[in-house]
């Protein structure tokens, strides 16, 4: 494969400087890994290693236009999967988008990524091409719900006031914090709390909620969830997340970002007077100047948001209010959940590799809908210009003249595999 050094884990560093296609029959599919090598999860890698050829380009080579080169040069060949087993390394090209996408080879099956929020790459361009994106949603669950547990008790509890008073060393601070905060703040037992977005994270933040908090569990989602899963927490579902918003006494915001904030100035104004707000989810679900302008207004009592809109920039009106908890979008930040990410994300690669079920795949439903895919199987061979499966059905996909086309018809410029 070239001019190669080895890491601690015996993973390929590509030179790309000198490093050429292999011209010979490969005996093992390809995976490219993205990011840092794997550290906790190493006999489940070594076990991967032994049955595919494993590719960890250089950090150099993930810079966007280099990384567009090397994938238009076919530089690490025909690979089958991308995993990216740390969530803060391995995306320097940046956002995976049609731009890109278009430049992985008819090889490419599946890629898998450390992290619960997909926004940064668009899983339903990946599905045109018959690729399946796999989250590690999973992994951090645990870890993302103890953070929203702590931001709802801040909320009520007024946590981030007392705190700054006490580190303030001011006399003064201290004793007004001290003598207003038990006139401010509530337990949040007995409280409602409106969930938008009851899935995994969702729900096992109603569990602690529930267990820890007493409070009353309302939600909405886009699908209700069954009867069982309903009453493992108590949950009354809501049809209109307009009325939920009006039922709710704290709002926790824990659904995927789907192109609009969730929460905006209409919407905040839904909610009681003195209301909470606690996002756990992505930055972008709310409008942070409306918020602002809810909190100063009073209409809001308190918020507390683990993500921001402009990370790594936080909004400079809510970093100044004493009522406002902000934490780094560490709710997922644990060791716990790094462990769990990389094995995810080599249990999701080999799953598909193998022919089985992905684990976490977010856009199956997509993939199983484009009944015709411009993707070569492994198994294909051409006949008059088709490709042939094994069973003798034809891929419908085409590249034509220099332009690779997607199951749906639609053209884009094809560089590389073509």
């Amino acid at each position: 494969m070239g001019s190669t050094a080895h890491s601690s884990s015996d993973t390929k560093h590509i030179h790309t400087s000198n490093h050429k296609p292999t011209n010979g029959p490969i005996t093992k599919p390809i995976i490219l890994h993205l990011g840092e090598p794997v550290r906790y999860n190493r006999t489940l890698h070594s076990q991967l290693s032994s049955k595919y050829e494993i590719i960890r380009p250089l950090p150099s080579s993930l810079q966007r236009s280099a990384f567009k080169k090397h994938l238009g040069d076919k530089t690490w060949g025909d690979f089958s999967a991308i995993m990216r087993p740390f969530w803060n390394t391995g995306g320097e090209m940046g956002n995976w988008d049609r731009e890109l996408i278009e430049l992985l080879p008819t090889s490419m099956q599946v890629m898998a990524s450390a992290g619960a929020g997909f926004d940064w790459v668009d899983t339903g361009v990946l599905a045109e091409f018959g690729i399946l994106y796999c989250n590690g949603a999973h992994a951090s669950t645990e870890s993302v719900a103890l953070m929203a547990l702590y931001h709802i008790i801040s909320v009520f509890r007024h946590m981030t006031w007392s705190s700054l008073a006490a580190r303030s060393n001011d006399a003064a601070e201290w004793t007004t914090a001290h003598q207003q905060i038990p006139f401010r703040s509530h337990n949040p037992e007995g409280h409602t709390l409106g969930i938008i977005g009851l899935g995994n994270i969702g729900h096992a933040i109603a569990k602690k909620v529930k267990a820890a908090l007493g409070m009353k569990i309302i939600y909405y989602d886009v699908i209700q969830k069954t009867p069982e899963l309903e009453r493992e927490v108590d949950a009354t579902f809501y049809p209109s997340k307009e009325e939920m918003l009006r039922a709710s006494d704290c709002v926790l915001i824990a659904t995927p970002h789907t192109g609009r904030p969730v929460l905006d100035a209409y919407t905040l104004s839904l909610l009681p007077a003195g209301a909470r707000v606690v996002n756990i989810a992505r930055g972008v679900c709310i409008d942070e100047d409306a918020l602002a302008d809810a909190l100063e207004s009073k209409h809001i009592s308190a918020a507390g948001l683990d993500v921001h809109a402009q990370e790594p920039r936080v909004s400079e009106r809510l970093s100044k209010m004493f009522n406002v908890t902000l934490t780094c979008h560490t709710g997922g930040g644990s060791i716990e959940t790094a462990v769990g990410f990389e094995k995810l994300v080599m249990q999701n690669v080999e799953a598909v590799l193998e022919g089985r079920e992905a684990l976490t795949a977010v856009n199956q439903r997509l993939v199983d809908g484009h009944a015709s895919r411009d993707r070569e199987p492994t198994n294909g061979v051409k006949v008059n210009g088709e490709t042939r499966n094994a069973d003798g059905s034809v891929t419908n996909g085409e590249t034509t003249n220099g332009t690779r086309k997607a199951a749906n018809g639609t053209a884009s410029t094809a560089v590389g595999n073509t």
